[in-house]
């Protein structure tokens, strides 16, 4: 099997992103922030999806965020946490596409609404797995939680986005999209 050029780039943006969010997920992991409750995490490494998004389209978003929580997983937080971060990942993820291609909403917004989104999906799951509803007694602070970090993730994205030239970060054939 041959790689085409554009096959290559492909696989390379990935497996860039991809390293750099596994970077910003360790920062993450010992970084000293513990409100007490879990499940309330900055997402930082969620900049770096938000952004493949943006600058690449949703199959290399896709790409990144699951290679980065099953290696995250198997290095920060084990087989539970890889199941609470895929079910949160990929229904934040599905909810940013769907909010972006109707262009109704800013890079902010959309990453505010994969905040919450990827919140109550991780409550819901917890509440599957253990068998639990009283779980969603912390449903208000992974709400509010969800919002101000997935706005703050949304922020430094638009301001990341707005400085990249258009030569970095993208391949020849496809414009970069405007925060």
């Amino acid at each position: 099997m041959t790689m085409t050029p554009s096959r290559s780039k492909s696989i390379a943006a990935v497996a860039l992103l991809t390293a750099l969010a596994l970077i910003l997920s360790y920062v993450e992991a010992i970084i000293p922030f513990n409100i007490g409750i879990p499940g309330v995490k900055l997402g930082i490494a969620n900049i770096v999806v938000v952004i493949a998004l943006y600058v690449y389209g949703w199959g290399h978003a896709l790409a990144v965020n699951v290679i980065r929580i099953v290696i995250a997983g198997f290095l920060f937080s084990g087989v539970f946490g890889i199941i609470y971060s895929m079910a949160g990942g990929l229904l934040s993820l599905l909810v940013m596409v769907l909010l972006k291609k109707t262009g109704l909403f800013s890079c902010i917004g959309i990453s505010a609404a994969g905040g919450v989104v990827h919140n109550m999906t991780q409550l819901f799951t917890a509440a599957l797995l253990v068998s639990n509803l009283s779980i969603f007694v912390y449903f208000p602070v992974l709400l509010f939680s969800g919002i101000i970090c997935g706005i703050i993730t949304g922020i430094v994205t638009t301001v990341i986005l707005r400085r990249l030239p258009d030569s970095v970060f993208r391949f020849p054939e496809k414009q970069r999209e405007k925060a």
